[in-house]
């Protein structure tokens, strides 16, 4: 793998004035940083429209994207919106993502522009290529038309055709507008990676549209679900909810659901990361209705099947692995022989294990290396948090002996630098040095997650150089 670096960071998380980042001119801005710092890829989140709870792994369906991220001042420059109707949109603080907001009066400022909106060509044009995300769009007016009830629920078939309308025109934006900074990104030299997760929840258009491809009874109802055992994050594992695949099933037809999903994300992404990856080779099979996840069992997955299936049609693009949790001799040779680059978290590597994989000098060039994911802490607040005698261990371990532990966070992340990984991604918050209260996601709780974001001043403190000489010393550009 060529020697290269990036930085994490959601597009919710870009600075601007609307409530959440956008494919605005602050998502170009924040190309030519990544440009100067002599970065080669760009990470996100997954695209999909959000869950209740603000999560992006958790939505009404994998073939959907997100409308709070389209731009309002491309809109108004159309035609779609007014002066008035952006000012009156304008956000009330910088800091944090205004989600309680965007819910209550997004979608309806989106409907003004959607009834605007006169490329009725462009916008068939785009649903003929993309039929499950025409699905969605229908899923969500049926929806509409029974009090927005799980479609487990509904006694009607009716579609809404105004809420139809404003789906299919809030698709057809987004992606409009984001080849526009893909195209910006790929022209200056970043890659952009985005994100899978590997499961899709039951009250989406995925499960209306193809009930017979998951593990569903006669009345809909999974007959187990998705989640994690007890690890390191939580002592009673967690409990997705999700409905499982029926693996069967999907091989008989070739996987064409699977192809069609990572198809859908290569259009988005010049790279994807495949969340939970060992789940494909065994499964976390928790009986519908418990609590905890204390009680489940792993079931043998797909495996180099629905891999192979994945390279058929999308064989180069960069597909990783993320191989965290618990990782079996049969996980390992699924990574191993599948070709796709595993994952390595810094704060992993000092749990006792001296033969860790997440221990830099384990590091071999074929992983992408992290100081953290959007699951973990910043790497300040995991330094801060340490006890004594392990804060230590890590400062002397990155060749750091003064007594100022502070002083010691760049050779941290110069350690990483330094690393043999091939690719290295560093979190936006670990750029700026800043503590835990900016951390993305505590796994397993619903509340002040996802809402992060950085201001321009905030990126203007960003040492350039520092990052670009780093990555010129170290072999990264």
């Amino acid at each position: 793998m060529k020697r290269s670096s990036g930085v994490l960071m959601h597009i919710s998380s870009l600075w601007g004035e609307y409530s959440e980042g956008s494919f605005g001119q602050a998502a170009k801005d924040w190309i030519d940083f990544l440009s100067d710092c002599g970065f080669s890829y760009w990470q996100t989140l997954p695209f999909c429209l959000p869950d209740e709870y603000n999560s992006p792994y958790c939505s009404f369906s994998t073939f959907s994207v997100n409308p709070y991220f389209i731009d309002l001042p491309l809109l108004q420059k159309e035609g779609l919106l007014t002066g008035a109707e952006l000012d009156a949109a304008k956000q009330k603080t910088p800091y944090s993502c205004e989600f309680k907001r965007l819910a209550k009066e997004r979608l309806a400022l989106l409907n003004k522009a959607a009834k605007r909106c006169t490329d009725t060509e462009g916008i068939e044009s785009f649903l003929a290529k993309h039929p499950r995300t025409n699905d969605f769009c229908k899923f969500m007016a049926i929806r509409a038309s029974n009090d927005d009830l799980p479609w487990t629920e509904w006694t009607s078939e009716t579609v809404d055709e105004e809420v139809l309308h404003l789906w299919q025109f809030m698709q057809y934006t987004f992606f409009r507008q984001w080849k526009e900074i893909k195209d910006y990104a790929n022209e200056k030299g970043i890659s952009i990676i985005g994100d899978i997760p590997i499961y899709v929840a039951l009250n989406s258009s995925d499960v209306w549209a193809a009930p017979g491809q998951f593990q569903l009874d006669e009345d809909n109802k999974p007959t187990g679900i998705a989640g994690v055992p007890p690890d390191y994050f939580s002592a009673d594992g967690q409990v997705w909810n999700n409905p499982l695949y029926d693996w069967d099933k999907m091989e008989e037809d070739g996987f064409t659901w699977w192809k069609d999903r990572i198809s859908f994300m290569c259009e988005l992404f010049d790279g994807v990361r495949i969340d939970h990856f060992r789940g494909l080779e065994s499964y976390f099979c928790i009986p519908a209705g418990e609590k905890t996840a204390k009680n489940g069992k792993w079931v043998k997955g797909p495996g180099m099947n629905l891999v192979n299936a994945l390279r058929e049609v999308c064989p180069d693009k960069l597909l990783i692995a993320e191989d965290l949790g618990d990782i079996t001799p049969e996980v390992a040779k699924l990574v191993e022989d599948s070709g796709f680059p595993g994952m390595r978290i810094l704060q992993f590597a000092f749990l006792g294990d001296p033969g860790s994989p997440h221990l830099p000098h384990n590091y071999d060039n074929h992983c992408i290396a992290y100081t953290g994911t959007h699951d973990n802490n910043t790497l300040l607040g995991y330094i801060w948090d340490l006890d004594d005698e392990t804060r230590r261990h890590v400062l002397t371990y990155c060749g750091y002996f003064g007594e100022d532990w502070d002083n010691g966070y760049d050779e941290i992340l110069r350690t990483m630098f330094q690393s043999h990984a091939g690719l290295l991604i560093l979190p936006v918050q670990d750029l700026l040095l800043y503590g835990k209260d900016t951390r993305l996601n505590v796994p397993g709780t619903d509340d002040d997650n996802w809402s992060y974001r950085i201001t321009r001043d905030q990126l203007g403190n960003i040492d350039r150089k520092k990052f670009y000489n780093w990555n010129k010393l170290y072999g990264r550009i």
